[in-house]
């Protein structure tokens, strides 16, 4: 038989990070959204708890989990707010796994503890500014003089890259290109403060008002040759299965965006009276927040299987996909219905729902847009 129930492990970390979300988060969060502050009291926090490490080996300081458990912590800390998670998800999956999956040993003791421990972030540098869905149309280059990668050019929005305990920025950049006019991309590790790399103002952002983002750039800026991630000319592939990954983190994160979207309606229908009666007891409103409850369920469902298929060791490229784009529809389509249910109060910044509001938009454009999904999903089913 097939058994959705979580086991003991799972369920008490979820729980432990549900309670720490409404405990922690939910008192704090608004003021700190308003004020456009990275979180880092929250951030601490969670470092402690270990959140950072959970999908890595305690040979480098992690928790010892795996990628599920990371979805589950964070489908929990986006029913209350997504700036948070997204915090962890690119600290986890964008900034540490890299190293983690392609790295020498050396990198991976030189960087992962500290990755892992939370008391530093590491960014994931693909996104460049004339890029956007296309990601190999890399412009930033790497040459390599002596003992040295020399770097120049540009990425943009990019999360985890300048905060005041950011420490790298795993970058990819052409380092040739091939006789038919092909580049040749590659990943590097670029340290923090290292000479000709710039961090630019923080984005002023629609949402996710408490996470950081930035546009870099990269002036003749020198690493070792000894900081190339994985297999030089491999590093376009290697972020591509970063992503795969990154999707169904990101599914999970949507799907705790939706269901928060359902919690905070459940509590106001329950209070608000309209023409002598509470709003929850129209069917209007009954249809509209079961519409939402199914729309959570049936992600959810999706991100699980996804997971399930990765951890077994299985293709799951096409899965990733479906529970990236379910899950993101469904986060844009509640926070309507929610803000709509609110009514005028929906508007309202001191309500939830007017941050879940302006942060699910952008769940259907990271990690890979909507539009670019369907085409993996029908290039996997073999329709072109």
């Amino acid at each position: 038989m097939i058994d959705f129930r979580l086991d003991e492990e799972y369920e008490a970390l979820r729980k432990t990070v549900e309670d720490f979300a409404h405990a922690e988060v939910a008192p704090v969060i608004g003021e700190l959204y308003e004020k456009e502050e990275f979180p880092y009291e929250i951030v601490a926090k969670m470092a402690e708890m270990g959140l950072f490490g959970l999908p890595f080996p305690e040979e480098f300081g992690g928790m010892g989990g795996d990628y599920f458990a990371l979805c589950l912590a964070l489908e929990e800390l986006a029913r209350v707010d997504s700036s948070v998670a997204i915090t962890l998800e690119a600290g986890v999956s964008l900034g540490a796994m890299p190293i983690f999956r392609f790295g020498t040993q050396e990198q991976k003791e030189k960087w992962l503890p500290d990755l892992c421990a939370g008391t530093a972030l590491g960014g994931f540098g693909l996104t460049e500014p004339g890029g956007g869905s296309d990601a190999g149309a890399t412009r930033t280059r790497a040459t390599e003089d002596g003992d040295e990668w020399v770097i120049n050019g540009s990425k943009a929005f990019i999360t985890n890259s300048g905060t005041d305990i950011t420490r790298l920025v795993t970058v990819t950049a052409v380092t040739d290109v091939m006789e038919n006019g092909r580049k040749e991309i590659s990943a590097i590790i670029v340290p923090s403060g290292t000479p000709g790399f710039e961090v630019a103002p923080k984005y002023s952002k629609v949402g996710w008002n408490c996470s950081d983002t930035h546009e870099l750039s990269f002036s003749d800026v020198r690493v070792p040759v000894e900081n190339l991630v994985g297999t030089r000319g491999r590093g376009y592939a290697q972020f591509l299965s970063i992503l795969d990954e990154g999707r169904v983190a990101i599914a999970a994160l949507s799907v705790g965006l939706a269901q928060g979207c359902v919690d905070e309606c459940l509590k106001y229908v329950k209070d608000r009276v309209a023409f002598g009666k509470r709003i929850g007891e129209y069917q209007a409103i009954q249809f509209k927040i079961a519409d939402m409850e199914v729309r959570t369920h049936t992600a959810r469902l999706a991100y699980y299987q996804a997971a399930s298929k990765m951890l077994r060791g299985e293709p799951f490229k096409k899965e990733a996909s479906i529970a990236k784009l379910v899950a993101s529809n469904a986060a844009m389509d509640n926070a309507r219905d929610a803000t709509q249910i609110f009514g005028g109060y929906g508007f309202m910044n001191e309500f939830p729902v007017s941050r879940f509001y302006r942060d699910a938009k952008i769940l259907e454009i990271g990690e890979g847009t909507s539009e670019v999904q369907k085409m993996l999903i029908s290039r996997h089913l073999g329709v072109a």
